[in-house]
């Protein structure tokens, strides 16, 4: 790692992602998903590349190339397939994987430094059905929301893993003839503290719940049609205003119809994205950029207007999936996931394949 790069990251890391903001005017970052007003990021002057590294991107979305950034300690722990990513105030990140069969450590969840560094895990009740990841700042505190799509449970813990609430299949929504029809994928968070939860790999309804996990309503439910979802896999509330409203808006990954649907809080359809979509499966806010990981091979970022910026490591079409680490492609994904701006505008992809990716796009000048 470069004295630079070295510098930046322990400053950032001293400060928390709190502290950094408040160094950066007019910064915020779309992890927590906070309540409030999404100001304009004024980000820190990129690095330039270095030397000889594979640079993806164009205009003001630059980036270097680093596969295999976070890896399992040594060992003999092994990721499964890594299926979420996270960042918390401290910087340290937290990636949910299903781990390998071969893995000697059997903790589905992984914390490492902002630099890179394996910190501690926890999580073995999650190994299998390690899924949606999505931390959320409460009350001076932060939590993470974990989709066991294993359990089919939402679950509500710490950053040490202890549990806080934990929400199964709502039966009492009347959607489903049974608890194993539920299978929750992704979760979001209101201002007002209300979390959506979308059934992704279930019946492909969006459910609405209190704070405290009780079910409230039925926010989307199946289909094609406007205000209808396929997979609603991940899910995001979008404070930034948009093309669509100016107010907080619930963004689904409506990934069975291969679009983005703007949906109001009560779910009032407002729109589609349709361009440049394919599988999309998640989404996080920096400033005015929406960050949208694709099943299909591709990383795409949007601008507040949805309007495409760019797309990085296309890899499509892929069929890599299963193969080895020596046939994967330097600079293609094969499966982008989950991805997460990190605190310092470096962006975090997680691969849906079997012995886990998880690549580090340092944004450059």
């Amino acid at each position: 790692m470069d004295n630079t790069r070295r510098s930046f990251l322990t400053t950032a890391a001293a400060l928390g992602a709190a502290g950094f903001a408040a160094s950066i005017p007019g910064c915020t970052f779309g992890s927590s998903q906070a309540g409030g007003s999404a100001a304009p990021v004024t980000p820190p002057v990129a690095p330039a590349a270095t030397p000889g590294a594979m640079v993806v991107g164009s205009g003001s979305a630059r980036f270097e190339v680093h596969h295999d950034w976070l890896v399992p300690p040594p060992g003999g722990a092994a990721f499964g397939d890594t299926h979420g990513v996270a960042q918390d105030a401290k910087g340290n990140i937290y990636v949910a994987h299903t781990v390998h069969p071969s893995s000697t450590l059997k903790d589905a969840v992984y914390v490492y430094s902002s630099d890179g560094k394996f910190i501690r895990s926890f999580g073995k009740e999650f190994a299998g059905g390690a899924h949606g990841l999505d931390l959320h700042a409460e009350d001076g505190a932060e939590y993470l929301y974990h989709c066991d799509t294993g359990r089919r449970l939402v679950v509500k813990t710490d950053l040490n893993g202890k549990v806080v609430w934990e929400a199964g299949c709502p039966m009492e929504s009347g959607v489903d003839a049974s608890a194993d029809k539920w299978c929750p994928t992704n979760a979001a968070f209101g201002p007002d503290g209300t979390v959506f939860v979308g059934d992704g790999y279930g019946g492909s309804f969006v459910h609405a719940f209190s704070k405290d996990g009780k079910w409230k309503k039925i926010i989307a439910r199946p289909g094609q049609d406007p205000g209808q979802v396929a997979c609603p896999h991940g899910i995001y509330v979008d404070l930034r205003g948009t093309n669509f409203t100016r107010e907080p808006a619930l963004v689904v990954a409506d990934r069975g119809n291969r679009r983005i649907q703007y949906l109001s809080l009560d779910g009032t359809h407002l729109g589609f994205v349709n361009n440049a979509m394919r599988q999309p499966c998640d989404m996080k806010v920096r400033g005015d950029r929406m960050l949208v990981p694709d099943l299909d091979s591709v990383v795409t970022i949007l601008d507040s207007k949805n309007e495409l910026v760019v797309q990085l490591c296309d890899g499509n079409p892929s069929s890599l999936r299963g193969a080895s680490r020596d046939q994967f492609i330097p600079g293609k994904f094969v499966h982008p996931h989950d991805a997460i701006w990190l605190a310092n505008g470096d962006i975090l992809v997680a691969e849906w394949v079997p012995i886990g990716r998880v690549t580090l796009l340092r944004a450059v000048s």
